[in-house]
């Protein structure tokens, strides 16, 4: 992927990337750690729980989001960090097994006002599975530094 700027990310643009299988393990790992609820323990426990099976933590899957981003978009840009996520929100059970994909797309952007050597992006992302079901949405902010000439690539 080559450098990306604040420059590089236009109002409608739309990218897809990442591919990562979550198993079983790793959903009782991580929920053993952060998240221990029986829905994301134990598969007998999970049955009886409002997801009706073991599932991911939703913060689990925040965090595969996470280093999706960073592996595909932010690793090699000119991110300065975020002020802050607006929203996120878990609409389907992610299973053992799923293999989930990111689609984000540039809703806002626009040169910082108090700090003209960077600009703001407002992105929305979408956690896709593997048959296209949209289990997670996130909306928030990044603030990218400016090309040094000020000119999109």
């Amino acid at each position: 992927m080559p450098f990306r700027y604040f420059e590089d990310f236009r109002v409608g643009m739309v990218m897809e990337y990442g591919q990562r299988r979550l198993t079983r393990d790793e959903i009782v790992a991580f929920a053993t750690r952060y998240d221990p609820q029986p829905m994301h323990l134990d598969e007998e426990a999970a049955k009886h729980t409002l997801l009706g099976g073991l599932a991911a933590s939703g913060w689990h899957t925040s965090s595969l989001l996470m280093r999706m981003n960073v592996d595909h978009l932010l690793r090699d840009s000119s991110c300065l960090g975020s002020p802050g996520i607006k929203e996120t929100r878990w609409l389907k059970p992610v299973r053992p097994d799923d293999v989930l994909s990111v689609r984000t797309a540039v809703l806002e952007s626009r040169p910082s006002r108090s700090r003209p050597e960077m600009g703001l992006v407002v992105l929305k992302c979408e956690v896709l599975r593997q048959n296209g079901d949209v289990v997670l949405t996130q909306e928030g902010t990044l603030m990218f530094g400016r090309r040094p000439n000020g000119e999109a690539a």
